[in-house]
């Protein structure tokens, strides 16, 4: 799995080869410690986002953002260091996205905020999408759609706590149980369940309807038909504060 990791972020052109002394940082022990006292700080337990006073305290958000930059991905991480690294790059630009036009009501008043490049890596530049289509979404784990935040109502919550390494299994098994059971996202009758669009925007990360709905009654504590009818629901930009 490690071999097949580097092989494909050399593939994208995301690392080259260091030494651990070069870059030798644990994530559990102070990449991601920042980021997590911010999301302690102005984001609730159920995902809401305090962005005026976080509007007052920019400064060390960006400081997050750019040691991010500094501190890219090496080819000794595992697959684990680089979930929790990409998923946090991944909100907190989105944050900063938001606190840098604030106020907004929606992220999609904002020009082009999935496109804009912003995470700069030595050897490849990001934007949003980039960061969820051409890495997290290829590393084939579903369960990343539940981790990362659009600032928006019917987005996954934004975890007030960081994604690290030593925890992300547990992390991502969390936040796919809380948003599945979330009745404002979806909701679930015997012969008929509505579900958030993301299930249907990726739905082939989700496989066939079969392997899809095998994969919510994992996580659901409703049960329902394996033949229930799907229904999409609306989605809800307004920002999630």
């Amino acid at each position: 799995m490690k071999y097949l990791l580097i092989t494909f972020f050399l593939s994208i052109g995301l690392i080259s080869f260091k030494s651990n002394s070069e870059t030798g940082l644990n994530q559990d022990k102070g990449l991601h410690s920042s980021w997590n006292v911010l999301l302690q700080k102005y984001v609730s337990e159920d995902g809401i986002v305090d962005y005026s006073s976080w509007n007052k305290n920019k400064d060390a958000l960006n400081k997050y953002i750019k040691l991010l930059e500094q501190k890219s991905p090496a080819n000794y991480w595992d697959r684990n260091d680089s979930l929790a690294y990409f998923i946090n790059a991944y909100n907190a630009i989105t944050v900063k996205l938001i606190l840098d036009n604030y106020p907004v009501e929606s992220i999609k008043e904002i020009k082009d905020p999935w496109d804009s490049v912003s995470l700069k890596l030595p050897n490849k530049e990001f934007t949003l999408n980039k960061i969820e289509h051409e890495v997290l979404r290829k590393m084939g784990d579903p369960r990343i759609h539940f981790a990362i935040n659009c600032a928006s109502e019917s987005c996954p919550k934004l975890l007030n706590e960081a994604f690290v390494a030593s925890k992300i299994p547990k992390q991502l098994e969390a936040v796919t149980s809380s948003f599945i059971n979330d009745p404002s996202k979806n909701r679930f009758s015997r012969d008929r369940i509505n579900l958030s669009r993301i299930f249907l925007w990726f739905s082939k990360d989700f496989g066939s309807k079969k392997e899809r709905i095998s994969f919510i009654q994992k996580y659901s504590e409703k049960s329902f038909n394996d033949k229930a009818k799907i229904k999409y629901q609306e989605y809800n930009w307004k920002l999630n504060e």
